[in-house]
C-alpha cells in the first residue's frame, strides 16, 4: 500500500515535470522519462528519478529561453521586460520546493518502515542488553538439636518421706485415700447419735486423657521422667470448679506444667466424690506420671 502511494506520487511528478518543459520538447520528454521510470524497480529510486526530472525541467527551460532573448537583441528588437515578461518555465517556487522536500523526507521514512530498514538500523545502533543473573538465595538452616543435652541446673529430688499415693495404672480410674471422718461432738444420752457418713474420694474417671499425649517433646528427647501430684476441685458432675494446683513437683518444670495441662483437659471426666453414694463437690489430689516408653 505504501509503495503504491510512493510510485503514484513519483509518476505524477515525472508527468508534471515533462508538461512544464517547452512545448516542442514536452511530449518527447514525457515519453522518454516514463519509459526510464518503469525500468526502476524500487519506490525510492522512482521518487529520486521524479525529483531529478523536476530539476531537469528547470534547467531545460533556462537554456531554452536564453537563445531566444539573444536572437531578439541581435535583430534590433526592443524587449520590454516590465510589460512583456518572459515565459516562466520554472517548475515550482522555492516554497513549493521546500514542501516537496518535506514530502519526500516523509516518503523516505515511510519507505524505511515498510522495508524494515529502520529496524535494521536500530539493531545496529542499539547496544545489546546484558541481563545479570540473580545470585541464588542462601537459606541458613537451624542448628541440629543435641541428642544428649546437658542440664545446667540440677533436677531437684522429691523427698523420700513425702507420702504420695501411687497408682499402678495412670489411665485407669484411681481411688484417692479416703479423708478422715469428721469428729462428731458427743451429745447427751437423751439426743440420738447422727449416722456416720460414708464418703468416697474422687479421682480420674473413664476416658480420662492419657499422660503420653501431654509429654513435652524436649523432655522426651532428654529422657526426663517424673511424677507430679496435682490437686483439683470438681462438682458433682466431675467438672472443674477452679484451676488445678501443683501439690508436689516432679523435679522438672516442663513436666509440672504438662501435668497441670492434663488435669485441666480432664474437666468433665473426673469421678466425683460421693457421700452415702450421692455425688458431691470436693477437692482431692492425684498423681500424674511421665515415663519414656521403650
Amino acid at each position: 500500500m505504501k509503495n503504491n502511494i510512493v510510485d503514484g506520487y513519483a509518476r505524477s511528478l515525472v508527468r508534471h515535470a515533462a508538461r512544464k518543459a517547452p512545448a516542442t520538447l514536452a511530449e518527447r520528454l514525457e515519453e522518454e522519462w516514463l519509459a526510464d521510470f518503469e525500468e526502476r524497480k524500487s519506490g525510492l529510486a522512482r521518487l529520486r528519478f521524479g525529483i531529478g526530472c523536476a530539476w531537469a525541467t528547470r534547467v531545460i527551460a533556462h537554456e531554452y529561453l536564453e537563445p531566444k532573448v539573444a536572437t531578439a537583441a541581435a535583430s534590433g528588437a526592443t524587449v520590454a521586460a516590465s510589460n512583456y515578461p518572459g515565459p516562466d518555465y520554472s517548475f515550482v517556487s522555492r516554497r513549493t520546493v521546500a514542501v516537496l522536500g518535506i514530502i519526500g523526507l516523509h516518503a523516505l521514512i515511510i519507505y524505511g518502515f515498510a522495508t524494515g530498514l529502520v529496524h535494521k538500523v536500530l539493531v545496529i545502533v542499539t547496544p545489546p542488553i546484558t541481563v545479570m543473573p540473580t545470585p541464588p538465595k542462601v537459606i541458613e538452616r537451624p542448628p541440629a538439636l543435641d541428642p544428649n543435652p546437658i542440664f545446667r541446673q540440677p533436677i531437684p529430688r522429691i523427698p523420700q518421706d513425702v507420702d504420695v499415693p501411687k497408682f499402678e495404672d495412670d489411665n485407669a480410674p484411681q481411688d484417692v485415700a479416703p479423708i478422715a471422718p469428721v469428729e462428731v461432738p458427743q451429745v447427751g444420752p437423751t439426743q440420738p447419735q447422727p449416722p456416720a457418713v460414708k464418703r468416697v474420694g474422687g479421682g480420674p474417671g473413664k476416658n480420662f486423657p492419657n499422660s503420653a499425649d501431654f509429654y513435652p517433646p524436649p523432655e522426651i528427647r532428654g529422657h526426663v521422667e517424673g511424677t507430679a501430684a496435682v490437686s483439683v476441685c470438681t462438682d458433682d458432675r466431675g467438672r472443674l470448679t477452679a484451676d488445678p494446683t501443683l501439690v508436689h513437683s516432679s523435679g522438672s518444670a516442663g513436666l509440672d506444667q504438662a501435668a497441670l495441662r492434663l488435669a485441666k483437659a480432664g474437666s468433665g471426666r473426673y469421678r466425683s466424690s460421693t457421700e452415702d453414694g450421692r455425688p458431691v463437690s470436693s477437692c482431692y489430689p492425684f498423681n500424674v506420671t511421665f515415663k519414656v516408653r521403650d
